[in-house]
């Protein structure tokens, strides 16, 4: 394990803002892919996911891999959702229910893998990471791009129901490409840009185009249950990540607090409780524990760590 002191990437109260107090997310820096006639070909079981059940962008790629069948070609390890000075803790560090210990290095945390490849690494030490254990290195951890990996790098080798399956069709590319840009950039980002604003003002160029934004996107959502294409596509797992921690955590935490989802956005509601309620990829997935746990256990935001009980009950029914 690294001995370097690599809090300055860890630690959320060291985190760097800009003058104006905003928050600004750095890109992932490996971005490597797994296709036919490459260094990383598709293989059983040769890669390896790190995820946290908290972390909406790590869940992109659970969901992604369920709904394509590749549980059995990808193993999985779960990362505490208790993020210390270190960053993600494995069970045996931090011990929370559903957490696992590391099975290929018995790291004690995700940092580890981190400088176990790159030992000069400077970025953040973020889930998901897709790991190469063949070559012992990490693959990819920009999320957008894993779900795609998983969409498509694998057909050849799955079933030909789960082969069949797109959810980034050629058709409706350019549509999804569109919408994903300004959901990520006000909606998916746009949390943290609220969260981890220093300032009033940084707080309020990003809480006023959240909402703008979801209220755009309850218009393209009425009377729909996809927002694309009459389909499910990855622009509704991207989307749902962020919306299912809405209530539970960033109308709270995040002080995302003109309206809630339930109450505010009925047509946005609806299309949540039915992802989550029909397709077993999205409830499997949503571990409200985990969810509270990681946006409550930061320190900077929560010195106190007391995590709120409500809403009560996480998700309402779908008959409601």
């Amino acid at each position: 394990m690294s001995t370097r002191d690599v809090t300055h990437l860890s630690d959320f109260s060291k985190m760097d803002r800009g003058q104006d107090g905003a928050f600004n997310r750095p890109p992932s820096q490996f971005r490597d892919w797994i296709e036919q006639g490459s260094k990383f070909e598709p293989e059983k079981e040769r890669y390896h996911l790190y995820v946290s059940y908290g972390c909406p962008w790590a869940t992109r790629a659970l969901i992604m891999r369920q709904l394509k069948g590749l549980e059995v070609f990808i193993p999985v390890t779960i990362v505490s959702p208790r993020i210390d000075e270190h960053g993600w803790p494995f069970a045996n560090i931090d011990p929370f229910p559903g957490a696992e210990v590391d099975p290929l290095y018995s790291a004690n945390h995700l940092k580890d893998i981190y400088l176990r490849v790159a030992p000069d690494y400077e970025g953040r030490f973020t889930v998901p990471v897709l790991y190469d254990k063949k070559t012992e290195t990490i693959v990819n951890n920009e999320s957008s791009e894993i779900i795609r990996i998983f969409n498509s790098a694998f057909n050849h080798l799955l079933s030909a129901d789960k082969a069949k399956l797109d959810f980034y069709p050629e058709h409706l590319r350019k549509e999804i490409d569109e919408l994903n840009t300004w959901v990520y950039d006000t909606v998916n980002n746009g949390v943290y840009k609220s969260g981890f604003a220093a300032s009033q003002s940084a707080y309020e160029k990003a809480v006023y185009p959240l909402f703008e934004s979801l209220d755009r996107l309850e218009k393209i959502l009425d009377g729909k249950d996809y927002l694309i294409g009459n389909q499910l596509t990855e622009a509704d797992i991207r989307l749902f990540v962020t919306i299912i921690r809405f209530d539970v955590a960033y109308h709270g935490q995040f002080k995302c607090n003109i309206r809630t989802i339930r109450y505010g956005y009925p047509a946005i509601h609806l299309w949540l409780r039915k992802l989550y309620w029909n397709i077993p990829a999205f409830q499997d997935t949503s571990k409200f524990e985990h969810i509270k746990a990681i946006y409550y256990s930061v320190k900077a935001n929560n010195p106190r760590q007391i995590i709120p009980v409500g809403p009560i009950p996480n998700i309402l029914p779908l008959d409601d």
